[in-house]
């Protein structure tokens, strides 16, 4: 189970970085050096790990800010017009070519 918290702790905490990117006034909230504890609104499972890995990583007298989502959007891909060609024996097709053989 830790495994899984894991993961969504790497990918909240790589959204929260470009949402802080794209949003610098949001950024501007957080006090300097502040240890971030992200929390998801209904998930107290990843919220009591994520809380217990900030506690132990946190500096004396470090400032505390929460972070709370109410969770994240589908991904969506970001590849710009991908193209595909599949190789058979010594020709390679592209999908145009697929397209209009049919």
């Amino acid at each position: 189970m830790i495994e899984i918290l894991e993961r969504k702790h790497v990918i909240l905490a790589t959204e929260f970085d470009r949402y802080v990117v794209e949003h610098p006034e949001f950024a501007a909230e957080i006090p300097r050096n502040a240890q971030i504890i992200l929390q998801v609104e209904g998930d107290e499972e990843y919220n009591e790990w994520s809380r217990g890995l900030a506690e132990r990583q946190r500096e004396p007298g470090q400032k505390v800010a929460y972070v709370k989502v109410k969770g994240l959007k589908p991904a969506r891909s970001r590849l710009l017009k991908p193209e595909v060609a599949v190789q058979s024996g010594e020709h390679t097709e592209s999908a145009g070519e697929r397209g209009t053989q049919r």
